[in-house]
């Protein structure tokens, strides 16, 4: 008998009580073979439930399940229930181990779960960086290529690696890292097709190529709040052909907000009578609550009591497909605000590049925010949404200064009912070659932010009834509000759906429950110093609290097992590693986006081979003592490696290189250059060094002064007629604030391109705009100063208004449409050389000198 149960403990699954969930995803026959996969390895399975019934949580450790539309979801993971996907079986008896669950979880915050990542011809803290991001996310690292290896990431395909998926015909995609990169800023898993190897359309397309629309035939039907159209199966239910079996075993609760018709209501009820529901007029009585605004009293009784609420949209849904979706997981599923998100009455959208049911469901989540939106665009509206950065509109948009985001602003913004900064960089991130339509759609509803806004905890019950409700929803309003003491001078009917008020009678002392006993003497609660209208010195019934404590005191005694499980976890090696509701991916993306970046400069990682083996103390590098931008130099062209390596080596003597130059703080060149780099850096006034540094520090080894090395160059001096050193020193009065308040326009062709120039204006703390001669495109001045500003950034009268430009047939039709612009505000226009620009940053002083500026024939005044 022992020889029995030492067979039985050393099975695979031996430790494992699962129940399977089935869906489209997993059918019957689906569930059979895991139960019998599962079963023969010793798992022991508890009663399944049906496709839309019950799952049972008692006794169980697993739920197998290919999605996170069930009931119990939300329960289980806060029970510290594994919710794994069908894969985590299949992958457990490859290994002969069991998997890690939250590589295989269904959390859709886990995007890259059932990802199995390996590396080719990538420089090491490039594979460090990309490997945290997929591992932090749910995805899985091999070392080696295996059948399991999903993605191999390389820079070509002539890597052994990658000829041994070709060869082989494995189902495997060669992607750039590229694809990481943009699917972490971004937060979502975005298709893969435009970054795949060999011809990746990434690289051998050029910016402003059209990109493929994407369609969201998923969006059906989860694109409006209120839907116009009737579902079109009601038809087949009336007749008798399908029958509707999602809300089986419920009581449905139609809130009288839902404006809808007698005749239709009559409909849905027999639809969810003929299922094996119930309709109930009780909110407390209810399991599900079918509701359009969250401002209803029934709306803040069911959510507090956990119950399923959401829209006539979200129900629309269910009785089509006759499948359970949480009404959380699509923004519009869930009920709306009728008085809109604070804030978001004073923004005017407008949308550019989606399309379809996607472009229907961000119109309608824009006004549902309490926004308005347009069509059309014009030069008084706020924030243009777009799929990529390419059409009319995202041009007009940066000449008027108007902000351009992508989807995910608006859909956090409403999800969180709080509107998010635009100085996110996940909301102004465009792929390349991506159409952002293809993940409209993917944020859920935030029940946290919910929750605080709309149904924080309270004390105070409803009760049945017109009068009575109505009562009691004033009461609880003015206990969400916070608005003073209330008053309960009668007790309600009693009802056998919810616990009656306690209520103070005068002359009455209530008795005193054991614990308050025990405790000590019960003390009359301390009155909030809140004078109502009317009525001073008031004095508050205090069973409704006392009611409350006990209730919560023997909750926390029917959670004490939960509690104790879940302290017994945390102190597991490596913490919690599933179950609960994770602050998530969002923390661990930005932190491993963050760590790529940082990858890119510093190149110094630990290996990692794969194999498992015990942890070692790494030596953290102390923080550099010099962040260096290099622009000019010659030394690492095309060695990739050399320069890799290179970096890695001056970071360990302290040396951090950098491309950023707005952080650097020396810079290294072999001479005085005109780069972007350079001139933008001079903004900061860095120490300008001779790229001599650098090639000594790595010749030698060692740490070199840098006051051996500032740069010396006379013939550039002379060139460009002006002293190196006096340059950084006023470049230090300024601050980087140079052309501060200043509006500079740009042309889109000029020589260089826009975006340099962009950059160098805003090195220096003015904005250039994109000058496209439209009607309206001439902003304001100045902005307001600074009490600390030197005198030498003020202005005299008259104002100026500059356009940076080429002398192109093109650019010359613009000139007398600006100049006719900048008069028309009382201003003067000058269209001047971009040598104008580059002189006047290098000097860090505003030069002018009429040699810059054109004439209306086209030619300078040099000439």
């Amino acid at each position: 008998m022992d020889g029995v149960a030492a067979a039985a403990q050393s099975l695979l699954f031996s430790q494992v009580h699962f129940v399977i969930v089935q869906s489209p995803s997993i059918s019957l026959s689906d569930a059979e073979a895991l139960s019998t996969s599962l079963v023969a390895n010793g798992a022991e399975q508890h009663s399944s439930p049906s496709p839309n019934g019950i799952v049972p949580l008692d006794g169980i450790t697993h739920i197998i399940s290919a999605t996170s539309d069930f009931r119990e979801y939300d329960a289980a993971t806060d029970a510290l229930k594994s919710v794994v996907k069908p894969e985590w079986v299949t992958a457990s008896v490859a290994k002969g181990r069991l998997a890690n669950p939250r590589s295989y979880s269904p959390d859709p915050r886990l995007f890259f779960s059932g990802l199995v990542l390996c590396c080719a011809d990538i420089p090491e803290g490039d594979k460090d960086a990309i490997m945290g991001g997929v591992l932090a996310t749910g995805g899985l690292y091999s070392s080696s290529v295996t059948k399991m290896v999903t993605h191999i990431v390389a820079l070509t395909v002539e890597h052994d690696k990658c000829q041994t998926v070709l060869k082989k015909d494995l189902k495997c995609k060669i992607v750039l890292p590229h694809w990481f990169d943009d699917c972490l800023r971004i937060g979502k898993r975005l298709e893969e097709d435009p970054y795949m190897l060999p011809n990746p359309e990434v690289l051998r397309t050029k910016p402003g190529d059209p990109i493929v629309e994407t369609k969201r035939v998923d969006m059906q039907g989860a694109s409006s709040a209120q839907p116009s159209e009737l579902p079109r199966v009601l038809d087949s239910h009336r007749s008798g052909t399908r029958r509707l079996d999602v809300l089986k075993g419920k009581k449905v609760m139609l809130c009288s907000d839902l404006n809808i018709g007698s005749h239709l209501r009559g409909t849905v009820e027999e639809l969810i009578g003929n299922g094996g529901g119930a309709v109930t007029n009780s909110i407390h009585s209810a399991d599900v609550l079918i509701c359009h605004y969250r401002e209803s009293s029934e709306y803040r009784i069911a959510s507090r009591a956990k119950k399923e609420v959401g829209n006539l949209a979200w129900f629309y849904y269910l009785i089509t497909h006759n499948s359970w979706i949480s009404p959380t997981k699509r923004l519009l599923y869930y009920p709306v605000s009728e008085r809109g998100l604070p804030g978001f009455d004073k923004f005017r959208i407008s949308l550019s590049n989606y399309n379809g049911e996607a472009r229907v469901y961000l119109e309608n989540l824009a006004v549902a925010a309490g926004g308005a939106f347009t069509k059309t665009m014009k030069e008084d509206n706020t924030h243009l949404i777009t799929a990529h950065q390419y059409s009319e509109k995202c041009d007009a948009a940066r000449e008027w200064n108007i902000n351009m985001v992508n989807h995910l602003w608006l859909e956090e913004s409403y999800a969180k009912w709080h509107i998010q900064t635009l100085s996110n960089p996940r909301y102004t991130y465009f792929p390349p070659r991506t159409n952002l339509g293809e993940v409209v759609g993917q944020t859920p509803i935030d029940k946290q932010a919910a929750e605080k806004h709309f149904y924080p905890p309270g004390t105070v019950e409803e009760s049945e009834g017109n009068e009575t409700s109505r009562l009691n929803a004033m009461t609880l309003q003015q206990h969400d509000q916070a608005s003073g003491p209330q008053e309960n001078n009668q007790a309600p009917p009693s009802s056998a759906d919810f616990v009656p008020y306690r209520t103070h009678t005068a002359g009455v002392t209530p008795k005193a429950s054991r614990s308050s006993k025990a405790s000590g003497p019960v003390r009359t609660p301390a009155t909030t110093r809140i004078i109502v209208d009317g009525k001073e010195n008031e004095t508050p019934s205090t069973t409704s609290s006392r009611g409350a404590k006990d209730r919560a005191a023997a909750k926390l005694h029917d959670q004490a097992a939960d509690i104790a499980l879940y302290e017994k976890e945390k102190k597991r090696v490596g913490g919690v590693i599933f179950g609960g509701r994770r602050q998530a991916s969002e923390d661990a993306i930005s932190n491993a986006s963050r760590k790529r970046s940082n990858s890119k400069d510093e190149g110094s990682f630990p290996d990692q081979d794969g194999r498992e083996k015990k942890r070692t103390k790494t030596n953290k590098l102390p923080p550099p003592s010099m962040r260096l931008l290099l622009t000019g130099y010659k030394g690492w062209a095309n060695t990739g490696k050399k320069e890799a390596e290179d970096k890695s080596r001056l970071r360990d003597l302290g040396v951090l290189v950098t491309q950023d130059p707005m952080h650097c703080t020396h810079v290294a060149s072999p001479g005085i250059v005109r780069t972007k780099k350079f001139v933008c850096a001079l903004a900061r006034a860095p120490m300008v060094l001779s790229t001599d540094f650098v090639d000594d520090c790595l010749a030698k080894n060692e740490w070199r002064d840098p006051d051996d090395y500032i740069l010396n160059d006379p013939a550039g001096e002379a060139r460009m007629h002006f002293r190196l050193s006096e340059a950084i020193s006023r470049a230090k009065s300024h601050r980087g604030q140079l052309l501060r308040g200043m509006p500079l326009y740009c042309t889109e062709t000029v020589k260089g391109g826009f975006d340099v120039y962009k950059a160098i204006v805003e090195a220096n703390g003015g904005r250039c705009l994109l000058y496209k001669a439209r009607a309206g495109s001439i902003a304001s001045s100045r902005v307001g100063g600074r009490d600390d500003e030197p005198d030498s950034m003020e202005t005299d009268e008259p104002e100026y208004v500059y356009l940076i430009t080429g002398n192109t047939p093109a650019e010359m039709a613009l000139w007398p449409k600006f100049r006719q612009m900048v008069q028309g505000i009382g201003k003067q226009a000058r269209v001047v050389q971009t040598d104008w620009l580059l002189d006047s940053a290098i000097r860090q002083q505003l030069h002018w000198d009429e040699v810059y500026e054109y004439r209306e024939d086209g030619a300078s005044n040099d000439q």
